[in-house]
């Protein structure tokens, strides 16, 4: 008996050495971690701005995963512990997370975040449009428009700067080389399309999306339904986009990545035009893919439609 409580203790004093072993290695990494800014984004368009922002100088987390609709989402136990222990979170704002069942609001709650203190919203400089069914409620997709996303790259930057002053200048110059790449596209596809016929330049989409997107470029939009939260392909929606199609010289359609085509192809059939190209609104494509990052997501969208409406 003697024997066997010797043998225990020492069983008991090589697990607790074991375990003190790697829990101060462990401990060790994390304080590493910690030494960078711990920040949250609502969506992958959001995540990858922050990303050419703050590059390795923080620790980056996106709560809806690419080609998820982040109109309704159901916040996973990983998505509240990372928001629970983020210095920052972004979101988009302009009703998009909000909008729906409020998901946002309940994960910011749970997570025990302030807005203004943890959590800003990146359309903050944004003047936002409304939805023509409810004109107290704005159109969230703001960011379609490149001149609104370089306001989302500012405030990033700001928030960044102010939280982590010693990064201040390292985030600063990733902006401003991250904005005149955008700047230039934007500026690109302003010219373009007014080589098109206005007759022509006709966005036929299923989600009234590109609103931001129609000003900024020249193009009148039309859509079967205005947000991915209302019903979608009722009789008098599908009435009233043919209706618009037949009153124009459009040559194509288009239906978005993240969407079924359901109703589109219903469209298609009866207005005999084709669906020229899928484009990217809510989302952006699987990493390694076309449209992964917000500028090739932009820069696809632009060519996709002029070329389709031309």
């Amino acid at each position: 008996m003697k024997r066997f409580f010797i043998t225990l203790v020492g069983v008991i004093a090589m697990i607790s050495g074991v375990y003190f072993f790697l829990h101060h290695r462990d401990n060790s990494n994390l304080t590493a971690d910690n030494e960078k800014l711990q920040v949250v984004t609502t969506n992958s368009i959001l995540e990858d701005m922050v990303h050419n922002v703050g590059k390795d100088r923080i620790e980056l987390y996106s709560i809806v995963k690419r080609g998820t609709d982040p109109h309704e989402y159901e916040p996973q136990p990983s998505d509240v512990s990372a928001a629970a222990d983020a210095d920052v979170i972004f979101h988009n704002g302009l009703n998009l997370e909000t909008g729906g069942n409020g998901w946002f609001t309940k994960l910011v709650e749970t997570s025990h975040k302030k807005l203004g203190r943890e959590v800003f919203a990146a359309s903050e400089d944004v003047e936002a449009k409304h939805l023509t069914t409810n004109k107290d409620e704005d159109d969230p997709h703001a960011w379609l428009d490149l001149a609104n996303g370089v306001k989302y790259v500012r405030t990033i930057t700001n928030v960044l700067k102010q939280k982590d002053p010693k990064n201040a200048s390292f985030y600063e110059d990733n902006a401003e080389t991250y904005i005149a790449k955008l700047e230039k596209l934007h500026q690109q596809a302003q010219s373009k399309y007014l080589q098109i016929p206005e007759k022509q330049r006709l966005l036929v989409t299923s989600e009234g999306a590109f609103k931001y997107f129609s000003e900024a470029y020249h193009i009148t939009p039309a859509y079967i339904w205005e947000i991915n939260t209302e019903a979608q392909g009722t009789p008098e929606q599908m009435k009233a986009v043919l209706s618009k199609i037949k009153n124009s010289d459009v040559k194509h359609l288009f239906v978005e990545s993240s969407v079924s085509p359901k109703s589109m192809d219903k469209v298609a059939k009866e207005s005999g035009l084709e669906i020229y190209s899928k484009l990217f609104t809510d989302s952006l494509a699987k990493k390694g893919t076309t449209g992964d990052t917000y500028y090739s997501m932009m820069k696809w969208n632009i060519d996709h439609i002029y070329n389709g409406l031309k």
